[in-house]
């Protein structure tokens, strides 16, 4: 059974993989039918495969960071959200994105659900 603690804890550790570039580790935290909508209002990616293509081909191809800032809030029906920040370059240009995302766990502790809340208006950009 899923608790609170241990969905903090894979949260948090999703951000540490994103900021470690670890494409495999990522995806290890997924369910095999899970669904992703990265921004929310894009179709949504559904099952291993796609999301795969959609992680190796964003940020396996940008040296992005990742920090949390702020708490994960955890809700008692196994979903969470968490404020953090992805340093990455757009187009050539460094900026910060600043993003919610609220995660849907299934009873293994895998995600099965992933909203990421952005769009250019929580995107940040920093000098050269």
């Amino acid at each position: 059974m899923m608790d609170a603690l241990l969905i903090r804890r894979r949260m948090a550790r999703y951000v540490e993989l994103v900021d470690a570039g670890d494409i495999d580790g990522i995806l290890a935290l997924y369910a095999a039918d899970a669904v992703v909508e990265d921004p929310v209002g894009t179709p949504p990616l559904v099952g291993s495969e796609a999301i795969a293509r959609f992680y190796r081909d964003g940020l396996g191809r940008s040296s992005a960071r990742a920090e949390l800032t702020g708490p994960v809030r955890v809700a008692g029906n196994r979903s969470a959200a968490m404020p953090f920040r992805v340093d990455l370059d757009w187009g050539g240009q460094p900026c910060s994105i600043h993003v919610i995302d609220v995660m849907e766990f299934d009873a293994d502790g895998r995600i099965r659900s992933m909203k990421a809340y952005w769009d250019e208006d929580n995107m940040e950009r920093r000098p050269e």
